[in-house]
């Protein structure tokens, strides 16, 4: 009977402290696993988030050695090409040069790409008509070139606005693929094909 009342007051003497010991541990824990879940934020896949409210690609077949540029001009009358990459709010993201830039070395072996796509971007609303000219630079083949041009507005989800088919006869044709007009309000008020020489070379 003197053992037994001896252990229930060093147990009821060290109830608290263990309760202490168990809600500090328990605090910490959870303290850790926030701190976890902070550092390692689930993976968002499949989200685009370009710096841009438009986007206008040009494409030609792969593999193809021919060089095609794309030339665009804003509503202020900026003209945006290889030799000037930046004008306003456009932006020229990539220049394709056909095979000539289409190799890379990874691990000391040559890699191509046989992807030919020039990239323009427009970074923020304007309103005004935008010119989209295509340019036979230079040829390997002397051969005709079909380009395909994409118009895509961003913003608030992606839009493809227009999507067209330019066959380019040989070198030195410059063709207007597409000119749009860009509302207050950054929809594309309307497009038309009429022909516009914006090439200064």
């Amino acid at each position: 009977m003197a053992f037994s009342n001896r252990w229930h007051r060093e147990k009821k003497l060290s109830d608290p402290f263990t309760d202490l010991l168990f809600n500090g541990l328990l605090g910490f824990t959870f303290l850790f696993l926030i701190a976890i879940i902070f550092m390692n934020p689930e993976a968002k896949t499949g989200i685009i988030d370009p710096k841009a409210e438009y986007i206008i690609t040009i494409n030609w077949e792969d593999n193809n050695p021919n060089d095609i540029d794309i030339w665009v001009e804003d509503p202020k009358g900026n003209l945006v090409w290889f030799r000037d990459r930046e004008a306003g709010l456009v932006h020229l993201d990539r220049d394709d040069r056909g095979t000539a830039n289409d190799t890379i070395i990874v691990d000391g072996i040559e890699i191509q790409n046989p992807l030919n796509q020039e990239v323009v971007t427009i970074r923020g609303v304007v309103s005004g008509e935008y010119v989209v000219n295509l340019h036979y630079y230079a040829t390997v083949n002397r051969q005709p070139v079909n380009v395909n041009v994409k118009v895509m507005k961003v913003n608030p989800a992606l839009e493809i606005v227009y999507y067209g088919e330019v066959k380019l006869d040989n070198r030195g044709a410059e063709k207007t693929a597409v000119r749009f007009s860009i509302n207050k309000a950054g929809d594309i008020a309307s497009i038309n094909h009429i022909q516009k020489s914006i090439v200064r070379l």
